[in-house]
């Protein structure tokens, strides 16, 4: 885990200024994707514990909407430079450098977790301690809501991303493996990005019970 880890953060850490140049405005293009995660939102605020992680969060524009929607959010990431570009342009809230099968997070404290597309570059063998881990820092009755590019077929296929390389999956593949980490999952949202490659911008929204 530690191998492919280190090359995704130094991957990561090449290209702060463009990944956020090319991101951080990328949901008010995105209005299925913006509308799942103000849908999260709202019910993490009804859950009553208004504390959610962004996990992954790179540049920290999704977790300056998180507070916006009126959660207590802060952002994690593996990339110290993603880390440092967030604090400086969001400087009221807290950003930190971890890895995700180690949340620097307390049991059952959560409220939320919002995945978007940070687990991508996780072989898939090793996905299911990330999963855990989630569910570790979420209190029950808390939503996780996690983002990934879906595919047709039986198994998992690794692609050229961008940045580094990364994984689609099959949706009820994924669906099966959150069920496993003790995930119910009750909303599901695919959509076709026009994406070269073929995949669907997945969005699956799931609950500890």
């Amino acid at each position: 885990m530690l191998r492919h880890q280190d090359e995704t953060r130094a991957a990561y850490d090449g290209v702060v200024d463009l990944y956020a140049s090319m991101f951080a405005n990328r949901l008010e293009t995105q209005p299925f994707a913006r509308n799942m995660i103000g849908t999260f939102a709202e019910l993490v605020r009804a859950t009553g514990n208004l504390r959610a992680a962004d996990v992954g969060c790179g540049p920290g524009h999704l977790t300056a909407m998180l507070h916006d929607l009126g959660l207590d959010a802060f952002g994690l990431d593996l990339s110290p430079a993603m880390v440092d570009h967030a604090r400086r342009a969001y400087p009221a809230l807290r950003f930190d450098e971890a890895r995700m099968e180690a949340l620097p997070v307390e049991d059952g404290a959560l409220g939320g977790v919002l995945a978007h597309y940070s687990m991508i570059h996780t072989p898939p063998g090793e996905l299911p301690t990330l999963l855990a881990e989630q569910v570790r820092v979420l209190a029950p009755g808390g939503l996780l809501l996690v983002s990934f590019f879906g595919t047709e077929g039986p198994e998992p296929m690794r692609f050229d991303h961008k940045v580094t390389p990364a994984y689609s999956w099959p949706v009820d593949r994924f669906a099966e493996l959150l069920a496993g980490a003790g995930l119910v999952t009750f909303a599901r949202l695919l959509h076709d990005p026009a994406s070269e490659r073929g995949f669907l911008d997945t969005h699956l929204l799931t609950r500890r019970p």
